[in-house]
């Protein structure tokens, strides 16, 4: 199958694109500098230049694939309009991708989210609609809500159109700039590990290779109009992810409390997600594509040690 990948340096995508290779796949990135195109092309991708605003262009690209994997994202608009803005951005994209693939019935596979808190009373599933709307983050969950409705909506006109939500936490050696990282440099810098409250809520999380078998999964075999989850740990309490963390820095995990979570208190920026729960199942997803996670889980991948360098672990 001739792929079309868009993202396909980032943290999932250069994942990605290497499963797809293995499989048999032709794989097309896109690249919007040299750098990027020199990334693709040491994975074994073909290039083709260009960026995200060029509708045009994504879908001359899009109608000259068998099938495309998007996982890219303008990233650009954050400083101005935040999250809101780059998840309004990729509606255009995904009706773009519509009109090059309408009646085809060829495979788009865009990235979601999980991201909708544990406030169902049960774990979230594959059933359940785009990231609920009514918590304090009410505009960017409408946002992402109708980019994914967008994209499974395009079923009707014949796409096999899917969307493969990505846990909270997406780990991996390669991992630089996610949420682990982000944790680990925040214990560092206030000299323990955090927790919020008791650190019972839950969060899911996945392992980026495991993430990418997903992704080729569901464009190989899945059918038009499903949620997938990418999602190997679907609950691990905040406070044993927090103790792992300062297990490894000879830090102590302490629990902050509600009042200290918001600026400029431990966490910052992300007070607002860090004491929700995000319980999580992928038995659908599982049953459905014959996933079966093979990567170390969460808890395993910390104690792997390749998120602490040497020189930030005690000597014992």
């Amino acid at each position: 199958m001739r792929v079309f990948v868009t993202g396909g340096t980032g943290h999932s995508g250069s994942h990605i694109i290497p499963e797809l290779i293995a499989a048999g796949h032709e794989v097309t990135g896109l690249a919007r500098s040299d750098t990027a195109a020199t990334e693709l092309s040491a994975l074994g991708a073909k290039v083709r230049r260009g960026d995200l605003q060029d509708l045009d262009g994504l879908k001359e690209a899009a109608a000259d694939s068998d099938g495309v994997i998007h996982v890219a994202h303008r990233q650009d608009l954050l400083p101005s309009g935040g999250i809101d803005a780059v998840a309004a951005a990729e509606l255009p994209i995904m009706l773009a991708y519509g009109e090059a693939l309408a009646g085809t019935g060829k495979p788009l596979v865009a990235a979601g989210s999980i991201g909708s808190p544990g406030q169902l009373g049960r774990p979230a599933t594959e059933d359940d609609p785009a990231l609920p709307v009514g918590d304090e983050h009410k505009g960017t969950l409408r946002a992402r809500n109708v980019v994914e409705t967008a994209v499974i909506g395009l079923a009707e006109r014949g796409v096999r159109s899917s969307v493969v939500r990505i846990a909270n936490i997406a780990h991996s050696t390669t991992d630089r700039a996610g949420f682990l990282p982000t944790l680990i440099a925040l214990a560092k810098e206030k000299g323990f590990a955090g927790y919020p409250g008791d650190g019972t809520n839950l969060w899911n999380a996945v392992h980026v290779r495991d993430g990418a078998s997903l992704f080729r999964l569901a464009l190989e075999k899945g059918p038009a109009g499903s949620y997938w989850h990418a999602v190997e740990d679907g609950g691990i309490p905040f406070r044993e992810i927090a103790e792992a963390i300062g297990s490894r820095l000879g830090l102590p995990a302490v629990s902050v409390p509600p009042d200290e979570l918001m600026l400029p208190g431990y966490f910052g920026f992300l007070a607002n997600v860090v004491n929700q729960s995000y319980p999580t199942s992928s038995l659908v997803t599982r049953k459905t594509l014959g996933w079966e996670p093979a990567q170390p889980s969460l808890l395993a991948d910390l104690d792997n040690g390749h998120y602490f360098p040497s020189a930030d672990v005690p000597a014992i």
